[in-house]
């Protein structure tokens, strides 16, 4: 594609070059780089691609994005042939450029986000199941790993992945006829411009509560919640927890979007109603497609009431058959979430990626619940970005 292409509705650029060079690749990485790539300088918490420029140019790169605030530094060191593009910042520059490169695929999709501090990746699988039953070849990005309908791309580093390799993997999905991405939408990628030029039609706000407050991430809790916002003002309907008195927040930050509620303990949209709750499984009963359903989903706890709420609000949203939604809520399986094993000792048994001190009280209120007898815990915390949470794990 050509480079002028690739910066297609950029704002603010300057540029010194040919702007007509046929690009092969993009890569923020200056190991990816190949001879014609254009090199995307960003400056990371650790790293600051800037850094890496020269390198770049080594390899092959034939073109340079950089911050403006940068330019005055390699104006004169970098080649002749080699074009430069300054832009205001360069996060925002690469996302729509990838969108461009990749010929924004997002638009091809029904795209839905799932943003939340807890539930998000359950949320993400419960709808994949629903419109895989329904017929409909879907992809899912996400904490746990990448999928193209029912083949596993790979395993995930990150909630959701950088600009580039998200509209790649967009287009890979568009590639293999999927009419459909569901993605975990983290908070970080919102406010980092990981997602912006995505053309998202749903969004879903599960839950909020404290999380990811650091250095590298957010200072505190109105930046935390604000990023989170910021995918309502993407999407033109959402879906919001109404029990949850923090999301009710958004209908007055974000009026552009169409929300409507789902939830279990206050008038709502979508209500949850007569829920059963054991050490194997939820029911409970909601009016869908018109009519009162039972819906019974093998992820015991109650806040899989509300991540299956969640789900079929979008699977309605979307035209779901009633007999799809229940099937697949019911056998709906989640790696590393409530995640019931098989065992010779007829024990329960449960994984949990519970990443929060209140995600880990909430699993083990749950479990209490329906226990009978002790319930043992073994957990482990890394702490790498939020050190905190090793003292409040404690």
């Amino acid at each position: 594609m050509e480079l002028k292409n690739i910066l297609m509705g950029l704002q603010g650029l300057k540029a010194k070059g040919n702007l007509e060079l046929d690009i092969p690749n993009i890569a923020s990485d200056s190991r990816e780089i190949k001879e014609g790539d254009l090199f995307i300088a960003v400056k990371g918490f650790e790293v600051d691609g800037h850094d890496y420029i020269e390198n770049a140019i080594k390899a092959g790169a034939k073109a340079i994005l950089l911050n403006e605030d940068r330019a005055k530094d390699f104006i004169k060191i970098i080649p002749e042939n080699v074009t430069i593009v300054s832009a205001p910042d360069t996060r925002i520059a690469m996302a729509k450029s990838a969108c461009n490169f990749y010929d924004n695929p997002s638009r091809k999709v029904q795209l839905i986000g799932v943003t939340g501090t807890k539930g998000k990746t359950t949320t993400t699988f419960m709808i994949k199941e629903i419109l895989q039953r329904q017929g409909i070849k879907t992809g899912l990005i996400g904490t746990i790993a990448t999928y193209i309908g029912d083949k596993k791309l790979e395993d995930s580093d990150r909630t959701t992945p950088d600009s580039i390799k998200l509209q790649s993997l967009f287009a890979k999905m568009v590639e293999e006829n999927c009419k459909a991405v569901v993605m975990e939408v983290s908070s970080q990628s919102l406010k980092l411009h990981r997602v912006d030029g995505c053309d998202f039609n749903i969004g879903v706000f599960t839950n909020f509560s404290e999380d990811h407050i650091s250095e590298k991430e957010h200072p505190d809790m109105e930046d935390y919640f604000n990023s989170k916002a910021k995918l309502f003002k993407m999407c033109p309907v959402g879906f919001i927890n109404i029990d949850d008195y923090n999301v009710l927040r958004l209908p007055k930050l974000v009026p552009e979007c169409d929300l409507k509620t789902y939830g279990i303990d206050n008038e709502c949209d979508v209500l949850a109603k007569d829920i059963t709750i054991t050490n194997s499984y939820v029911d409970f009963r909601v009016k869908l497609n018109g009519k009162n359903e039972r819906i019974k989903t093998f992820i015991p706890g109650r806040f899989s009431v509300y991540n299956s709420l969640a789900a079929i609000c979008v699977a309605e949203r979307l035209g779901c058959d009633t007999e799809n939604i229940k099937s697949a809520l019911e056998e709906v399986r989640v790696p590393g979430r409530s995640e019931l094993v098989d065992n010779k000792l007829d024990l329960t048994i449960m994984l949990d990626y519970a990443h929060s001190p209140e995600s880990l009280q909430s699993i083990l209120q749950a479990v209490k619940a329906y226990t009978r007898g002790r319930v043992i815990s073994v957990f482990g915390c890394g702490g790498d970005r939020d050190p905190r949470k090793k003292t409040n794990y404690g």
